[in-house]
């Protein structure tokens, strides 16, 4: 698994933490869950590769 990868994700975290406390005060709470469903949407994007190749690693290692 890269490094990358963890630092993309915070980065994502911190952006997303950010827009939605200034989306909630600014009284858009529609918009800050909108921004919070986004930012998962795109991690989980990213991560969902890395949780496959884990799957399919525990099959090959059951399948011996």
């Amino acid at each position: 698994m890269e490094i990358s990868i963890i630092f993309k994700i915070g980065a994502v975290g911190i952006l997303v933490s950010v827009l939605s406390q200034v989306l909630k005060h600014s009284g858009r709470e529609e918009q800050a869950f909108l921004a919070s469903l986004a930012g998962l949407v795109i991690v989980l994007f990213w991560v969902l590769p890395y949780i496959y190749e884990l799957f399919d690693t525990i099959k090959k290692l059951f399948m011996l």
